[in-house]
């Protein structure tokens, strides 16, 4: 079966993604299906959502390995990849999926603890007296 293949990210998440032509619509996310994986729905939009606008909603079997990151960081990095991965399908999705603001990486990542501070930013409460 022919396949369709492309990588995620988002923060630490890196999510694997294959396209599998001619399918049913079913998403495996992890061995699970996506309704186990992801039990809030604007998790499962996110996921869709470069599908439902290139209007092949129903055309591909989708399975995912995701790992690292929070779930929320997960479904971004599943969109990411299910977009790049429509790109090898289709060259001229690349419009659509572009003025969406899918293709692009988003680089916003955790700033690091720095010394003398509680947090990245957070210093220790001041005191006068």
């Amino acid at each position: 079966m022919k396949y369709f293949y492309a990588k995620g990210k988002r923060k630490t998440a890196m999510a694997a993604v294959r396209l599998y032509d001619k399918g049913k619509g079913n998403v495996t996310v992890n061995n699970k299906p996506m309704n186990e994986y992801f039990p809030v729905e604007t998790d499962r939009n996110a996921l869709f959502s470069p599908l439902k606008i290139t209007k092949l909603i129903k055309n591909f079997d989708i399975t995912v390995r995701v790992e690292g990151g929070g779930i929320h960081a997960q479904a971004e990095a599943i969109r990411h990849g299910i977009s790049r991965a429509l790109l090898e399908f289709n060259p001229e999705l690349r419009l659509t999926l572009k003025r969406a603001g899918f293709l692009t990486r988003d680089s916003r990542m955790k700033e690091r603890k720095k010394y003398g501070l509680k947090r990245a930013r957070r210093a220790p409460q001041w005191q006068k007296r």
